[in-house]
């Protein structure tokens, strides 16, 4: 553990809190949720700094009174039993941090092998996540999306955002972040006659949603063409050429909206996912020039490959990257996902903690 940085990072939370005391600061919008942002991130370290510091004070105290009361031998002990976890805790908190962590996310999801039974279990996906969303407090928004005929999706987009004012380290991105892969299921679809179990799959892509200044768009480089929307029976989506489907020229990225009553909604709602899809081009990049310094098998988890299997049989999901494997696939298709998430989570960390320990060595 780096003394000298630890103090660095307690010196930045004391200017931080100074700083967000200034009425000024909060005049301008994103400057204060930067730096509210920053102050959450800190704020879990320097509470372990000081409780560790006090655990070691409270120690050297103990072990003194200890020699003239044996009484405290005890208190002496748990103390020194309690400084290790005090110290690993911290360390853990001191590993370097993904930056999108406290962002929110834009997910896609897309049907793939299996036809109609694809893009209703890509139904079965976005439902899940809406649902995990709702069991966090978070708020959805469904951005586009092409509907199936027998009633699920061919692919849909759904921004995933944190509650108002929540600056937490944690945002949706470091909970969503390992989603990104191909998604199979195992089941008989509605349209067997026969009784027989198929396998399909679905793609999932998630993008931290990107600050306005993370991506520069040049209006000379965008090709903006509207449509008339269409949609499920009863809606009135037909009325008006208000959908929008925007091309960026130099990468050939397309998308679209359609969902928002207006025009100039429908390319917001779209302009928002070309910034998380041209920011996400960009890190995938830098990563492929880049590839050797890679720190977690998880984290940057090749699209292209199956990540998790749902197995409706035996009621059971499997996530094939850190063999977690569990008989309450109904729960999480309800939206139950801690438990596969928290898996992840910890085995990134563990790697993270294993390489930060190698450089040491």
């Amino acid at each position: 553990m780096d003394a000298a940085a630890l103090r660095e990072l307690l010196a930045e939370h004391t200017e931080l809190e100074r700083r967000l005391a200034d009425p000024s600061v909060h005049a301008e919008a994103g400057t204060a949720r930067r730096l509210g942002r920053r102050y959450a991130e800190l704020t879990p370290v320097v509470r372990a700094a000081r409780e560790l510091e006090q655990a070691r004070a409270d120690l050297e105290a103990a072990r003194e009174l200890a020699e003239e009361d044996p009484a405290f031998a005890g208190e002496a002990a748990q103390l020194a039993d309690q400084i290790p976890r005090l110290e690993e805790r911290l360390a853990e908190l001191l590993l370097p941090r993904d930056p999108h962590d406290g962002s929110d996310v834009i997910v896609e999801i897309k049907s793939g092998e299996g036809g109609e039974e694809s893009a209703l279990f890509a139904g079965d996906l976005l439902r899940m996540y809406l649902r995990y969303a709702e069991r966090r407090g978070w708020r959805t928004e469904i951005l586009d999306a092409t509907d199936s005929e027998l009633g699920g999706y061919k692919d849909v987009t759904v921004a995933v955002k944190s509650r108002p004012g929540d600056a937490g380290p944690e945002g949706v991105w470091a909970r969503l972040k390992f989603e990104g892969g191909v998604h199979r299921v195992q089941r008989v679809p509605v349209t067997e006659s026969q009784g027989r179990i198929h396998t399909s799959a679905a793609g999932v892509l998630v993008y931290p949603e990107p600050e306005d200044v993370e991506v520069d768009i040049d209006e000379k480089d965008l090709r903006i063409d509207v449509f008339r929307s269409s949609g499920h029976g009863g809606q009135s989506v037909n009325t008006t050429d208000s959908a929008v489907r925007i091309t960026h020229l130099p990468t050939g990225i397309v998308v679209s909206c359609q969902n928002e009553r207006s025009q100039l909604q429908n390319k917001a709602r779209a302009m928002e996912v070309l910034r998380a899809r041209l920011l996400a081009a960009a890190e995938e990049e830098a990563q492929r020039r880049a590839s050797e310094d890679r720190r977690s098998q998880v984290r940057t988890v090749d699209r292209s490959e199956r990540v998790r299997t749902y197995n409706f049989p035996e009621n059971r999901i499997s996530d094939h990257r850190v063999n977690y494997k569990a008989y309450n696939l109904d729960q999480v298709l309800d939206g139950d996902l801690d438990g596969v998430l928290d898996a992840l989570v910890a085995a990134d960390r563990a790697e993270r903690l294993a390489a930060t320990a190698g450089a040491g060595a």
